[in-house]
């Protein structure tokens, strides 16, 4: 288990802390401010792939309100995000506890047992998630992910549904990113691409489209994308350095998509 969870208390009767203050990241002025607003500064991170500072800030709603579902779910989708897969189905069962039976977050354990690899408990988790009434693009966006792990074609119904619930940019790029996660990423280039069209004015699309065309090789669009990323969001590190290395004689367009 890394570090930032290392001091977490399992006794039911202690009160569990929340990520930010097993990171020692917990900052004193967030007191100042309520959970709504922690929640606006988290979704604000994460529409930029900033998903440790979401997951700080969503945590810090998390600890003015407990009862804020979203904030429970945003920790454990950045989590996922990060790749802290077992710290992340902790943290789904621990909310569980507290809103049994609430889709998101069994979606949201069902997506981190997939990525370990616990193909059984995420079907049920996510059988669980589906048969909610009423729910949110999520559940079907972790079916899709299930799906694609087991190489059924039935995962862009799933992804499809996920898009026909939720029209945000955001529901696309995310599904884009389980795609290059499974190293598809011409599916993943066309959810980008789409995102694109939607809201031409936002950096994340672009990085992200850029990262696809990247990784198949095509590195004049991927330059044209890192550009225009860096145009609307000129202090984007991570923009500025995928462009910077592909001006660079030599350069292998792979290794730096190479997972750990």
């Amino acid at each position: 288990m890394s570090q930032r969870f290392q001091r977490l208390e399992l006794d039911g009767e202690k009160k569990t802390s929340s990520p930010s203050q097993l990171s020692g990241q917990l900052n004193l002025q967030s007191d100042l401010h309520d959970a709504a607003y922690w929640m606006h500064q988290a979704d604000g991170h994460r529409r930029h792939g900033r998903f440790e500072e979401a997951l700080r800030d969503y945590s810090r709603g998390v600890e003015q309100d407990r009862s804020v579902v979203r904030g429970w779910v945003g920790q454990i989708q950045m989590l996922i995000a990060m790749e802290e897969y077992p710290e992340a189905e902790l943290w789904a069962r621990k909310a569980l506890e507290l809103f049994r039976g609430h889709a998101d977050l069994s979606a949201a354990r069902a997506q981190a047992l997939c990525r370990r690899g616990d193909i059984t408990q995420a079907q049920a988790a996510c059988d669980a998630a589906i048969g909610t009434a009423g729910i949110s693009s999520y559940p079907w966006t972790v079916r899709g992910e299930l799906m694609l792990s087991l190489r059924d074609p039935v995962e862009e119904y799933c992804f499809d549904k996920a898009v026909q619930i939720d029209t945000d940019w955001l529901v696309l790029i995310e599904i884009a990113g389980i795609y290059i996660f499974y190293r598809r990423h011409a599916k993943a280039l066309s959810y980008c691409r789409r995102a694109v069209q939607k809201t031409g004015d936002h950096p994340y699309c672009w990085f992200r489209q850029g990262e696809c065309e990247l990784a198949m090789g095509l590195n004049d669009a991927a330059r044209l994308s890192f550009k225009q990323c860096l145009d609307l969001e000129p202090k984007n590190m991570r923009a500025r350095k995928m462009l910077e290395e592909l001006q660079n004689k030599g350069w292998h367009p792979f290794g730096w998509l190479r997972r750990k």
